[in-house]
């Protein structure tokens, strides 16, 4: 058997092994996972909900959740302001972003600074993450047991932030926050509630590098998010 295939083998029976150790814990109670219902509101300051996406920055790297942990150059857990009104939440970080620790920092992140932009705001004035924190091998798309020992970061760290608007980028995004396996191309256009926040999907930026005739549709998700910001 050639050795990546070998290796692949072995990442998706670890990741099965982590996927039932976390099924067990969230029967016994002792994981928590999205249940719909309303974040509580955040009484933290900005120095506070710094303070705390630190300690779960922490908290990750120190365990291995994941297979991806061992693997990974860099943990990409997240960036921007933790009082951000908007977080824009991604698939995994790719090659560029395993380097160098940041979310959004290669082709599709200039994409995505260039969008946020499009609305009046800066990278410093949102944030920005994935729903993996570790690049998957070869920028592969995420396994679901993956996807089901990271969901739970993710979850804590938009409590924490607590923002008004999630703009869900690509389909693995939508997909994972909203529990749906309806394409992104019938998601976008369209809000929905998450946890009591706003949520409004729209297509990934690496897939508008592809499908540059889809950038209006994208224009069209944020203009519907620049009007949602602007509400009291």
């Amino acid at each position: 058997m050639p050795r990546d295939v070998s290796k692949e083998l072995e990442d998706l029976i670890e990741s099965l092994r982590i996927y039932a150790t976390l099924e067990g814990d969230s029967a016994s109670g002792g994981a928590v996972y999205s249940n719909g219902r309303p974040f509580a509101g955040s009484q933290r300051n900005g120095l506070g909900k710094k303070r705390e996406l630190d300690q779960l920055k922490t908290e990750i790297i120190s365990s291995n959740c994941c297979h991806l942990a061992r693997s990974r150059t860099k943990l990409v857990f997240g960036a921007g302001s933790p009082d951000a009104s908007l977080v824009f939440v991604g698939e995994a970080p790719g090659r560029d972003e395993d380097l160098q620790g940041e979310p959004f920092v290669g082709r599709a992140g200039q994409l995505l600074t260039k969008i946020i932009e499009s609305i009046g705001l800066k990278r410093k004035d949102v944030y920005i993450c994935n729903i993996l924190k570790c690049r998957p091998p070869n920028n592969r798309n995420p396994f679901p047991t993956e996807i089901l020992a990271c969901e739970p970061y993710l979850i804590r760290q938009l409590e924490i932030i607590g923002p008004r608007i999630i703009c869900a980028l690509g389909k693995f995004a939508a997909q994972t926050l909203l529990k749906t396996d309806t394409p992104i191309s019938q998601l976008r256009g369209k809000s929905y509630d998450y946890h009591g926040i706003k949520l409004i999907p729209t297509f990934h930026p690496a897939y508008l590098l592809r499908n540059p005739g889809d950038k209006k549709l994208v224009w069209e998700d944020m203009k519907k998010i620049k009007r949602e910001l602007k509400k009291v």
